[in-house]
């Protein structure tokens, strides 16, 4: 049977070859592979071999039917492309020629500065961390220590679902906090994450707010752990990703998140006297963060009494202005071919 096996596999090749059309290939296919075909019909003596010899020549069966099976699948796409040429022969067009080129991509410079962050706090042993987008009040308020009355949760401020019946309300996150919360819950303490991510607020636009742009969050929670840590992380980030030491500033700040909270502000790369991007101050707003509050801890589940931690948000479009000298936020969210190409990959 080997020898019929091996004999049917060049006759089959063979045949396939000649085919001149799909409707001659399909009728060989047929006749090779069918269930009444010449590969069907010798299997069927497969029975009356000896049992040692049985699965050699099952091997060899199968080696034969995906050669078979290979051959005419190339076949049928040379016929094809044939055909094709053929129809579009009487429109002048030549199907062999190349194509107009792409247009290659670009990587957006907010991805590009999210990037660029992830690798270097995966290299510092932190975890990349993702959250949705719609959140729970819940976790975007009440675990983060907001109090019922606070104005971030009227409407001028954050953008609500549409009210329904249930016991929750649910808004577009206004920042990436709550997956701080999401990720202590998870993977509890000692804990090292980031989370970036697009974030969502009313804000009355102009050259650096916008509805919507991109925050990273960073949270570490241990033992022992406390302001100079978090001062040391936040400086070696900023340098890290400038590749320079800019010039900073670290005045303090209310986050109802955090005890104490501070306010860490760059110098202004676009002026040497004010303009709009710094509102005339010389400095830009870049990095607030504090120590993690007690109830937020509690919230996740993590004592207080035990471990300590310090957390930071990131404006993710602000390091991609400051980085690529872009003046104005609005910019991020356009969609505008012309200022995304400026920023080849």
């Amino acid at each position: 049977m080997r020898e019929q096996l091996a004999a049917l596999r060049e006759e089959g090749l063979a045949e396939v070859a000649s085919a001149q059309n799909g409707e001659q290939l399909a009728a060989v296919e047929v006749a090779l592979l069918g269930r009444s075909g010449r590969l069907t019909a010798l299997l069927k003596g497969v029975g009356r071999l000896a049992a040692e010899e049985r699965p050699l020549i099952g091997k060899l069966a199968n080696e034969v039917k995906a050669a078979l099976s290979q051959s005419l699948a190339a076949k049928q796409e040379e016929l094809a492309a044939a055909e094709l040429a053929q129809d579009l022969a009487g429109v002048g067009l030549d199907p062999t020629l190349p194509g107009p080129p792409a247009p290659f991509g670009a990587v957006h410079p907010v991805m590009q500065a999210a990037r660029d962050l992830e690798d270097h706090f995966s290299s510092l042993g932190y975890v990349i961390w993702d959250g949705p987008e719609v959140e729970s009040e819940a976790n975007n308020f009440d675990a983060l220590n907001i109090p019922a009355d606070h104005p971030a949760r009227e409407s001028h401020d954050t953008i609500w679902m549409a009210e329904d019946t249930g016991p929750e309300r649910f808004c577009l996150r206004t920042h990436t906090s709550p997956v701080q919360v999401r990720a202590l819950r998870e993977l509890g303490a000692p804990l090292r994450v980031v989370a970036p991510g697009r974030v969502f607020r009313q804000e009355a636009q102009d050259a650096t707010h916008e509805h919507s742009f991109h925050q990273m969050e960073g949270l570490v929670v241990d033992k022992g752990v406390g302001v100079p840590h978090m001062l040391h992380a936040m400086n070696s980030l900023l340098e890290g990703v400038f590749g320079r030491k800019l010039e900073t500033r670290l005045r303090p700040g209310f986050f109802p998140f955090v005890e104490p909270g501070f306010e860490l502000d760059a110098r202004c790369p676009f002026c040497k006297a004010g303009c709009r991007v710094c509102k005339g101050t010389r400095w830009i707003e870049l990095m607030p963060g504090g120590l993690v509050h007690p109830h937020v801890l509690r919230s996740a589940g993590v004592n207080p009494n035990e471990y300590s931690g310090f957390a930071f948000g990131l404006g993710l479009s602000r390091i991609a202005m400051l980085r690529s000298n872009i003046d104005d936020i609005r910019w991020m969210m356009s969609g505008d071919l012309r200022f995304l190409r400026q920023f080849p990959s």
